[in-house]
Protein backbone atom coordinates (compact mmCIF):
# COMPACT_ATOMS: atom_id res chain seq x y z
CA UNK A 1 0.00 0.00 0.00
CA UNK A 2 1.57 3.51 -1.03
CA UNK A 3 2.20 5.94 1.67
CA UNK A 4 -1.38 7.84 0.51
CA UNK A 5 -3.24 4.56 1.71
CA UNK A 6 -1.22 4.42 4.55
CA UNK A 7 -2.78 8.20 5.69
CA UNK A 8 -5.92 7.38 5.07
CA UNK A 9 -5.68 4.14 7.37
CA UNK A 10 -4.12 5.97 9.96
CA UNK A 11 -6.63 9.09 9.86
CA UNK A 12 -9.59 6.68 9.82
CA UNK A 13 -8.32 5.00 12.99
CA UNK A 14 -7.49 8.32 14.63
CA UNK A 15 -10.43 8.61 17.16
CA UNK A 16 -9.78 4.93 18.62
CA UNK A 17 -6.24 5.78 18.93
CA UNK A 18 -7.41 9.05 20.77
CA UNK A 19 -9.83 7.51 23.39
CA UNK A 20 -7.09 4.30 23.65
CA UNK A 21 -4.02 6.66 24.73
CA UNK A 22 -6.96 8.66 26.92
CA UNK A 23 -7.51 5.12 28.57
CA UNK A 24 -3.92 4.22 29.11
CA UNK A 25 -3.77 7.86 30.66
CA UNK A 26 -5.71 7.66 33.19
CA UNK A 27 -4.75 3.90 33.67
CA UNK A 28 -3.69 4.30 37.61
CA UNK A 29 -4.43 0.02 38.75
CA UNK A 30 -8.38 0.73 38.86
CA UNK A 31 -9.13 -1.03 35.24
CA UNK A 32 -11.25 -3.01 37.02
CA UNK A 33 -13.09 -0.76 39.46
CA UNK A 34 -13.90 1.32 36.26
CA UNK A 35 -15.56 -1.44 34.60
CA UNK A 36 -17.38 -2.12 37.27
CA UNK A 37 -18.21 1.46 37.92
CA UNK A 38 -19.33 2.25 34.63
CA UNK A 39 -21.51 -1.13 34.77
CA UNK A 40 -23.56 -0.06 37.71
CA UNK A 41 -23.85 3.13 36.62
CA UNK A 42 -25.16 1.96 33.14
CA UNK A 43 -27.36 -0.65 34.66
CA UNK A 44 -29.28 1.89 36.79
CA UNK A 45 -29.55 4.09 33.81
CA UNK A 46 -27.45 6.58 35.42
CA UNK A 47 -29.89 7.36 38.68
CA UNK A 48 -27.15 6.37 40.96
CA UNK A 49 -24.29 9.32 42.17
CA UNK A 50 -21.22 8.67 43.77
CA UNK A 51 -22.74 7.53 47.19
CA UNK A 52 -25.32 4.89 46.10
CA UNK A 53 -22.53 3.57 43.44
CA UNK A 54 -20.48 3.11 46.66
CA UNK A 55 -23.09 1.27 48.70
CA UNK A 56 -24.29 -0.96 45.54
CA UNK A 57 -20.32 -2.05 45.71
CA UNK A 58 -20.45 -2.54 48.98
CA UNK A 59 -23.16 -4.47 49.38
CA UNK A 60 -21.66 -7.30 46.94
CA UNK A 61 -18.56 -7.12 48.91
CA UNK A 62 -16.29 -4.52 46.57
CA UNK A 63 -14.82 -1.86 48.73
CA UNK A 64 -13.55 1.50 47.10
CA UNK A 65 -13.82 5.08 48.61
CA UNK A 66 -16.24 7.74 48.12
CA UNK A 67 -13.93 10.19 46.52
CA UNK A 68 -12.09 7.32 44.22
CA UNK A 69 -15.66 6.35 42.52
CA UNK A 70 -16.23 9.88 42.53
CA UNK A 71 -13.18 10.56 40.44
CA UNK A 72 -13.78 7.78 38.53
CA UNK A 73 -17.03 8.82 37.40
CA UNK A 74 -15.64 12.31 36.82
CA UNK A 75 -12.98 10.84 34.54
CA UNK A 76 -15.28 8.54 32.78
CA UNK A 77 -17.76 11.11 32.23
CA UNK A 78 -20.72 9.29 34.44
CA UNK A 79 -22.94 12.20 35.39
CA UNK A 80 -26.01 11.01 37.84
CA UNK A 81 -29.34 12.98 37.29
CA UNK A 82 -29.40 16.00 39.38
CA UNK A 83 -32.63 18.31 40.40
CA UNK A 84 -33.16 21.38 37.87
CA UNK A 85 -35.50 24.01 38.71
CA UNK A 86 -38.79 22.90 40.35
CA UNK A 87 -41.52 22.70 37.97
CA UNK A 88 -45.13 24.44 39.02
CA UNK A 89 -46.72 21.82 40.91
CA UNK A 90 -50.16 20.08 39.84
CA UNK A 91 -53.01 21.48 42.14
CA UNK A 92 -56.57 19.49 42.36
CA UNK A 93 -57.57 21.79 44.65
CA UNK A 94 -61.64 22.29 44.06
CA UNK A 95 -62.66 24.38 47.37
CA UNK A 96 -64.02 23.12 50.84
CA UNK A 97 -66.53 20.24 49.63
CA UNK A 98 -66.12 18.09 52.41
CA UNK A 99 -65.43 18.55 55.79
CA UNK A 100 -61.51 18.76 56.31
CA UNK A 101 -60.46 15.82 58.78
CA UNK A 102 -57.73 17.55 60.32
CA UNK A 103 -54.03 17.16 59.72
CA UNK A 104 -53.02 14.34 61.91
CA UNK A 105 -49.54 13.52 60.92
CA UNK A 106 -47.79 17.10 61.33
CA UNK A 107 -44.97 16.08 59.35
CA UNK A 108 -43.87 13.14 61.05
CA UNK A 109 -43.50 10.41 58.63
CA UNK A 110 -41.92 7.95 60.41
CA UNK A 111 -43.31 4.56 60.64
CA UNK A 112 -42.10 1.95 62.92
CA UNK A 113 -44.64 -0.63 60.96
CA UNK A 114 -46.00 -1.52 57.53
CA UNK A 115 -49.47 0.28 56.34
CA UNK A 116 -49.58 2.30 59.09
CA UNK A 117 -49.07 5.03 57.63
CA UNK A 118 -49.72 5.22 54.04
CA UNK A 119 -49.07 8.87 51.53
CA UNK A 120 -50.84 9.65 48.88
CA UNK A 121 -51.23 12.63 46.17
CA UNK A 122 -51.36 13.77 41.69
CA UNK A 123 -47.97 14.59 40.08
CA UNK A 124 -48.52 15.46 36.49
CA UNK A 125 -45.75 15.02 33.36
CA UNK A 126 -45.95 16.96 30.05
CA UNK A 127 -44.52 15.16 27.07
CA UNK A 128 -45.19 15.92 23.34
CA UNK A 129 -47.61 13.30 22.68
CA UNK A 130 -50.01 14.78 26.36
CA UNK A 131 -50.34 14.78 29.47
CA UNK A 132 -50.25 12.41 32.14
CA UNK A 133 -50.90 11.93 35.70
CA UNK A 134 -49.49 10.31 38.29
CA UNK A 135 -51.80 8.80 41.47
CA UNK A 136 -49.63 6.41 43.69
CA UNK A 137 -49.57 5.17 47.62
CA UNK A 138 -46.12 4.95 49.56
CA UNK A 139 -45.69 3.57 52.69
CA UNK A 140 -43.88 5.38 55.32
CA UNK A 141 -42.41 2.64 56.69
CA UNK A 142 -40.11 2.14 53.69
CA UNK A 143 -41.08 4.49 50.85
CA UNK A 144 -42.21 1.51 48.98
CA UNK A 145 -44.82 2.40 46.40
CA UNK A 146 -48.42 -0.03 47.26
CA UNK A 147 -50.28 1.40 44.50
CA UNK A 148 -50.21 3.48 41.64
CA UNK A 149 -52.73 4.77 38.78
CA UNK A 150 -51.33 6.36 35.91
CA UNK A 151 -53.87 8.05 33.55
CA UNK A 152 -54.99 11.17 31.37
CA UNK A 153 -57.84 12.08 33.44
CA UNK A 154 -57.38 13.35 36.99
CA UNK A 155 -60.62 12.49 37.90
CA UNK A 156 -62.13 10.07 40.48
CA UNK A 157 -61.82 7.30 39.49
CA UNK A 158 -58.17 7.60 39.36
CA UNK A 159 -57.82 7.98 43.13
CA UNK A 160 -60.33 6.02 44.23
CA UNK A 161 -59.35 2.65 42.12
CA UNK A 162 -55.35 3.21 43.54
CA UNK A 163 -56.84 3.19 46.99
CA UNK A 164 -59.23 0.11 46.56
CA UNK A 165 -56.23 -1.75 45.14
CA UNK A 166 -53.75 -0.85 47.93
CA UNK A 167 -56.59 -1.86 50.39
CA UNK A 168 -57.25 -5.46 48.21
CA UNK A 169 -53.65 -6.32 48.26
CA UNK A 170 -53.52 -5.84 52.00
CA UNK A 171 -55.21 -8.54 54.48
CA UNK A 172 -57.42 -6.20 57.07
CA UNK A 173 -55.21 -7.71 60.13
CA UNK A 174 -52.30 -6.47 58.54
CA UNK A 175 -53.47 -2.82 58.14
CA UNK A 176 -54.46 -2.48 62.02
CA UNK A 177 -54.67 1.52 62.63
CA UNK A 178 -53.63 2.19 58.94
CA UNK A 179 -53.80 6.03 58.15
CA UNK A 180 -53.39 7.81 54.79
CA UNK A 181 -52.40 10.75 54.74
CA UNK A 182 -53.25 13.00 51.40
CA UNK A 183 -52.89 17.33 50.40
CA UNK A 184 -56.77 18.50 50.52
CA UNK A 185 -57.75 18.16 46.92
CA UNK A 186 -60.73 17.19 45.50
CA UNK A 187 -59.68 13.22 44.91
CA UNK A 188 -60.22 13.14 49.02
CA UNK A 189 -62.58 15.04 49.77
CA UNK A 190 -65.39 13.42 47.42
CA UNK A 191 -67.59 11.14 49.11
CA UNK A 192 -66.45 7.98 47.02
CA UNK A 193 -63.03 8.33 48.58
CA UNK A 194 -64.15 8.72 52.37
CA UNK A 195 -66.65 5.94 51.92
CA UNK A 196 -63.75 3.66 51.03
CA UNK A 197 -61.88 4.75 53.77
CA UNK A 198 -64.51 4.35 56.41
CA UNK A 199 -65.94 0.81 55.36
CA UNK A 200 -61.92 -0.65 55.12
CA UNK A 201 -61.64 1.61 58.43
CA UNK A 202 -58.60 3.78 57.72
CA UNK A 203 -58.16 7.06 59.19
CA UNK A 204 -58.10 10.33 56.83
CA UNK A 205 -55.30 12.96 57.42
CA UNK A 206 -55.09 15.70 55.04
CA UNK A 207 -52.36 18.73 54.47
CA UNK A 208 -53.76 22.52 54.78
CA UNK A 209 -54.48 24.29 51.48
CA UNK A 210 -51.08 25.45 49.79
CA UNK A 211 -49.02 24.08 52.41
CA UNK A 212 -46.60 21.85 50.89
CA UNK A 213 -44.12 20.78 53.31
CA UNK A 214 -47.23 19.10 54.86
CA UNK A 215 -46.83 16.51 52.53
CA UNK A 216 -42.68 16.82 52.11
CA UNK A 217 -42.41 13.09 51.95
CA UNK A 218 -44.42 12.42 49.17
CA UNK A 219 -43.03 15.29 46.94
CA UNK A 220 -39.73 13.99 48.07
CA UNK A 221 -40.74 10.93 46.05
CA UNK A 222 -42.00 12.97 43.23
CA UNK A 223 -39.00 14.69 43.10
CA UNK A 224 -36.61 10.98 42.81
CA UNK A 225 -39.16 9.91 40.24
CA UNK A 226 -38.44 12.93 37.89
CA UNK A 227 -34.73 13.40 38.21
CA UNK A 228 -33.97 9.55 37.60
CA UNK A 229 -36.91 8.47 35.01
CA UNK A 230 -38.23 11.74 33.44
CA UNK A 231 -36.00 14.66 33.36
CA UNK A 232 -33.27 14.86 30.63
CA UNK A 233 -34.97 12.14 28.61
CA UNK A 234 -36.25 12.40 24.70
CA UNK A 235 -39.90 11.29 24.61
CA UNK A 236 -40.54 12.85 21.20
CA UNK A 237 -42.04 10.00 19.42
CA UNK A 238 -43.24 8.32 22.83
CA UNK A 239 -46.68 7.46 23.14
CA UNK A 240 -48.69 8.03 26.35
CA UNK A 241 -48.86 4.29 26.75
CA UNK A 242 -45.41 4.33 26.08
CA UNK A 243 -44.71 6.68 28.87
CA UNK A 244 -46.91 5.00 31.45
CA UNK A 245 -45.02 2.13 30.79
CA UNK A 246 -41.86 3.21 31.57
CA UNK A 247 -43.24 4.94 35.21
CA UNK A 248 -44.20 1.23 35.53
CA UNK A 249 -41.17 0.00 34.82
CA UNK A 250 -39.49 2.41 37.35
CA UNK A 251 -41.69 2.05 40.44
CA UNK A 252 -40.97 -1.58 39.79
CA UNK A 253 -37.28 -1.05 39.86
CA UNK A 254 -37.68 1.45 42.84
CA UNK A 255 -39.36 -0.91 45.31
CA UNK A 256 -37.35 -4.07 43.96
CA UNK A 257 -33.67 -2.66 42.98
CA UNK A 258 -32.93 0.56 44.14
CA UNK A 259 -30.90 0.36 47.80
CA UNK A 260 -31.55 3.03 50.03
CA UNK A 261 -29.30 4.34 52.44
CA UNK A 262 -31.38 4.24 55.15
CA UNK A 263 -32.73 0.75 54.82
CA UNK A 264 -29.41 -0.38 54.95
CA UNK A 265 -28.40 -0.08 51.65
CA UNK A 266 -31.10 -1.87 50.67
CA UNK A 267 -34.22 -1.86 48.13
CA UNK A 268 -37.53 -2.11 50.14
CA UNK A 269 -38.76 -5.07 49.19
CA UNK A 270 -35.22 -6.71 50.00
CA UNK A 271 -35.57 -4.63 53.52
CA UNK A 272 -39.24 -6.06 54.32
CA UNK A 273 -37.96 -10.11 53.20
CA UNK A 274 -35.06 -9.02 55.65
CA UNK A 275 -37.09 -8.59 58.25
CA UNK A 276 -39.80 -11.01 57.32
CA UNK A 277 -42.29 -8.61 56.63
CA UNK A 278 -42.58 -9.01 52.59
Amino acid sequence: MGPQGGARRARAARSSCQYQLAAMARDDGHRDLRETVSREFNENRGRYGRRRIKDALAARGIRAGERLIARIMREEGLAAKRPNAKPRRYSSYGGEVSEHPGNKVLRDFRSALPNRLWLTDVTQFSIPAGKVYLSPIVDCFDGAVVSWTPTTAPNAEMANGMLRRALESTPPEDREGLMIHSDCGLHYRWPEWISICERAGVARSMSKKGCGPDNSAMEGFFGRLKVEAFRGVDWDGVTIDGFMGEIGRYIRWYNVERIERSLGDMSPMQYRRSLGVA
